[in-house]
């Protein structure tokens, strides 16, 4: 699961990458969490955009108030599931991060980490989106992250986008098949634990 991230400077971080920018500032988001709007790229038939959705996609066959949107979206029955085999199909997005937080749980507690490429590149994650909502999409936690927890968001490398944005080929093998990149990751403060907190100092060593 992937239910906290930080964002940076992404039209900074994507001005290669993408045509255009639509109502996206260069702004600091130190603990990016689901309801709030964030910066993902899409592709449209003239070229790539930098849009602003919600994270979190509350599909049409929800008729709770109280419905919890969707944020996360399993790689491995994407394709299967109600809510997501249409969007990965044909609503596909990608998300970036300068990286991501999660949290080592034992029965006495959890214990928040940060994670990010170990080549201090910025973080592109896949995800699928439902008119101005988006939902990030993951996978088995690989190699080292697999200490801390089970799962983690689906990571590509910016040669990957393109051929992910493209709705010709299916996403879920594309995404089964890419290389990820090396992810390191340390311990910081339980201040990231509540949303309200905001700043550089969440993502600090404490050990």
């Amino acid at each position: 699961m992937c239910g906290r991230y930080v964002i940076t400077k992404a039209k900074e971080k994507t001005s290669l990458l993408v045509k255009s920018t639509t109502t996206v500032k260069d702004e600091e988001n130190f603990n990016a969490h689901p309801t709030q709007s964030l910066p993902v790229v899409k592709s449209y038939s003239n070229g790539k955009t930098l849009e602003i959705l919600k994270w979190g996609i509350v599909p049409s066959w929800a008729k709770q108030k109280d419905f919890r949107p969707l944020i996360n979206a399993r790689l491995e029955t994407i394709d299967e599931k109600i809510s997501f085999k249409r969007l990965i199909q044909a609503n596909r997005c990608v998300a970036v991060m300068d990286g991501f937080y999660e949290w080592k749980r034992t029965k006495e507690n959890k214990t928040p980490f940060y994670f990010k490429r170990q080549d201090n590149l910025p973080l592109f994650i896949a995800g699928i989106f439902d008119k101005n909502e988006f939902c990030l999409i993951t996978e088995e936690a690989t190699s080292n992250v697999t200490e801390i927890h089970h799962r983690q968001p689906v990571i590509l490398n910016q040669d990957e986008i393109d051929l992910y944005l493209d709705i010709k080929k299916s996403g879920k093998n594309l995404l089964a098949n890419f290389q990820r990149p090396q992810i390191i990751f340390h311990e910081i403060s339980k201040e990231v634990n509540k949303p309200a907190n905001n700043d550089s100092s969440l993502i600090k060593p404490i050990n």
